[in-house]
């Protein structure tokens, strides 16, 4: 039964992925977006960088994926990685201020990669970038819970999504970063 089951689920996500060749009138770096101390991020900024855009929550079951983000970033930030995490609420499980999620992540995992405002990342509500991805790599763009990883390449463009179960420090995600850099 369980291979069954298995089966079914790989099959779905087969033939649930897209591919990268969205139509792409608008690239990443054509956004902004609020930073969690209220600036405003021209996502100009980071052309010709490799992003890694994460949607997170406090308290969720992947919160602790934040410790390998931070170490993602450490390692890659030299090299042209951008780790941006959107904190977001989609899922009811984020805080209520964007203060007290920048004192959690700067207390419990000593964040300091860039990190926006809590933010809608699904349905009509969503901000801009998550409706861009969806228009331009599909449904798995849209993140289906917290700690969902879109990987952007030097041109703005989606590359690769990962579901909330791939760590950020997986060999799956570092090998594709490290090509891309």
């Amino acid at each position: 039964m369980k291979k069954i089951i298995f089966s079914i689920l790989v099959i779905i996500m087969f033939f649930s992925k897209s591919n990268a060749d969205g139509n792409y009138e608008k690239i990443f770096f054509d956004f902004k977006i609020k930073s969690i101390t209220g600036e405003m991020i021209d996502l100009k900024t980071y052309k010709n960088k490799v992003i890694l855009l994460t949607n997170t929550a406090s308290y969720c079951g992947f919160t602790k994926q934040y410790t390998d983000l931070q170490i993602l970033w450490d390692k890659y930030k030299n090299d042209g990685l951008i780790v941006l995490g959107v904190p977001s609420n989609s899922f009811n499980q984020e805080k209520d201020n964007d203060d007290d999620v920048k004192d959690f992540c700067e207390v419990n995992f000593n964040i300091n990669f860039p990190i926006t405002t809590i933010t809608e990342v699904k349905g009509d509500n969503a901000h801009s970038i998550f409706k861009w991805a969806k228009e331009n790599h599909g449904k798995s763009a849209i993140p289906k819970w917290n700690f969902h990883k879109i990987l952007i390449n030097k041109n703005g463009k989606i590359e690769e999504t990962y579901t909330s179960f791939t760590n950020p420090m997986s060999k799956k995600v570092t090998t594709k970063i490290e090509s891309l850099l």
